[in-house]
């Protein structure tokens, strides 16, 4: 256990960033869950802009530290693909 004030401090500073960070973690990926629901059985539109939302929750997450700006770019990049794929396979 710590002894001195600043790493208590340090370690309530964690325990409240670790919660911070799950929070937002869960926050995207339940996101695009319902993303990918809405892929499967609602419209375009409704999936356009819950592709919207994902984006800024990614974002957020990136510029936070809670996942990897490039991983944050792999996702959407993912998840617009999906969307253009489907797109492309109710044209045809």
């Amino acid at each position: 256990m710590a002894h001195s004030l600043s790493a208590k401090k340090r370690i309530r500073q964690n325990i409240k960033s670790q919660a911070l960070n799950r929070w937002r973690k869960r926050e995207y990926r339940s996101a695009i869950k319902v993303y990918e629901e809405t892929l499967l059985h609602g419209t375009i539109e409704q999936a356009e802009k819950e592709l919207g939302d994902i984006y800024k929750k990614l974002d957020k997450g990136a510029s936070k530290g809670v996942l990897h700006k490039n991983t944050a770019s792999r996702y959407k990049s993912r998840l617009t693909a999906r969307l253009n794929h489907r797109r492309t396979s109710q044209a045809a």
